[in-house]
């Protein structure tokens, strides 16, 4: 196949970061008709994540098999070309050495990266430096090097899918609502969205109701009263529309995003623990969260797998053991979740070891989901077997994860990404419950 010739004004230089191969092991293929220009130190950084057991070690020994492959075609201190339909090039810089008068300390990796960026746009080219450290960017922009994040896998978070809506209707509309357990709507809704019909001449006259029907145009009740589960009660709509979808068998994915304090974690382990302990629904309830920084092993922590375990999960055991205290009958609820444990159908585990299981026939939660990256979060959906509900939450604004934000976290990456799948159902909680003081600290702090 012939390559088209572009002008070489046209092409622009992409200097590419670590981190962004680490983040995205496909990201070299991401640049179109571009040049791409991998910097020698970054081949050096790659080799040392490869032997890694992690996301990281995996996206950089892809990587690496993914330039030995390019290697064959041609010299990749030349270029050589990726895909022949647009002559896109990625090639190896071997020559870190700046201009004199650029002030960089070529002692630190960091820097010999920049200085390849900043030598090639000397020469003339139309270069942009590509990384999600934040440090680097504004560096290169010091430098007077345009500098950006690697952006294919982001969101708005401003715009990102609440689950329900409000919608404003006529007085005999809420009233039908109520008596025919039906309304037709002109809006296109999402599978699963709920809804808060408001009567338009009396705000104080609403109705609930979810999105029904493959044409997204029906509003039906709630499938259930629920007024208590596991010992507690929803506090406000959202929390209400909350266990709806997480009471649905028929919704295999639920994501569910909020501040601290606005019931997240503990809605989602009280309908885990009615399907699986009360109900019988599922074999086990399963929590898992991350451990930051994503991927450490946990031979720093004394003891076994397990009591190293127990510092990382203790926000779990703590939510447990207040829905278990809440329930009727003697014992504190530290005890019943040992026993819970001890008779495996509650299990903790690291989202380390996630990886490579099938999981069947299980209540799956994943707290803090917004410290995953997009592939990861696919990763961990890929596992989930037959009869097995997945359940992700997470706080988007309180992430960990250095190369992450709340535009390019997974958690909000699968919520744009799914919400017009049937298996899908969100909600996003904006009202802390936790108490009032904790109210007061996300408004004020």
């Amino acid at each position: 196949m012939a390559v088209a010739i572009i002008p070489r004004a046209m092409i622009k230089t992409f200097v590419l970061d670590t981190n962004v191969l680490l983040h995205n092991a496909n990201s070299l293929r991401s640049f179109g008709k571009s040049q791409v220009v991998i910097p020698i130190d970054v081949i050096e950084e790659l080799d040392k994540f490869k032997k890694e057991s992690t996301d990281l070690g995996r996206n950089a020994r892809e990587v690496i098999r993914f330039l030995d492959r390019l290697r064959r075609r041609g010299r990749l201190g030349e270029g050589v070309v990726v895909d022949e339909a647009t002559g896109g090039t990625v090639a190896v810089d071997l020559h870190t050495a700046p201009p004199a008068d650029a002030g960089l300390d070529l002692n630190t990796p960091d820097n010999r990266i920049l200085a390849v960026a900043l030598r090639l746009a000397r020469d003339g080219k139309e270069v942009v430096f590509v990384s999600k450290d934040m440090n680097q960017r504004i560096k290169a922009d010091a430098l007077d090097i345009r500098a950006m994040d690697f952006e294919k896998q982001t969101v708005n978070i401003d715009e990102l899918y609440l689950g329900w809506r409000e919608l404003q209707a006529a007085p005999d509309e809420v009233r039908d609502f109520y008596e025919k357990k039906r309304l037709h709507v002109e809006e296109r809704l999402y599978p699963h969205e709920f809804v808060l019909l408001r009567d338009r001449t009396d705000p104080k006259h609403t109705a609930l109701g979810r999105s029904a029907g493959a044409e997204g145009h029906e509003v039906m009740p709630f499938r259930g009263d629920i007024s208590k589960i596991a010992g507690i009660s929803p506090r406000n709509m959202e929390q209400r529309c909350a266990l709806e979808i997480l009471l649905d068998d028929d919704v295999r994915l639920v994501t569910l995003v909020g501040q601290a304090g606005t019931g997240k974690t503990l809605l989602a382990l009280a309908a885990g623990y009615q399907r699986t302990v009360k109900d019988g629904l599922y074999e086990k309830l399963l929590v898992s969260r991350p451990i930051m920084p994503l991927g450490r092993d946990l031979g720093y922590l004394p003891g076994t797998k397990e009591e190293k375990l127990t510092h990382w999960m203790q926000p779990i055991f703590d939510n447990l053991k207040f829905l278990l205290r809440s329930q009727k009958g003697t014992g504190d609820g530290g005890r019943k979740v040992e026993d819970l444990l001890a008779g495996g159908l509650v299990e903790m585990e690291a989202l380390t070891y996630i990886r490579g299981r099938s999981i069947f026939n299980q209540f799956l939660i994943v707290d803090e989901a917004q410290n995953l990256t997009p592939h990861e979060v696919k990763t961990i959906i890929s596992r989930a077997g037959h009869d097995t509900k997945l359940v992700l939450t997470g706080d988007p604004y309180q992430i960990d994860n250095p190369y992450l934000d709340s535009n390019s976290n997974g958690l909000c990456y699968v919520v744009e990404r799914m919400k017009g799948s049937d298996l899908f159902g969100h909600v996003q909680l904006s009202k802390s419950e936790r108490s009032r003081l904790a109210s007061v600290a996300v408004e004020l702090l």
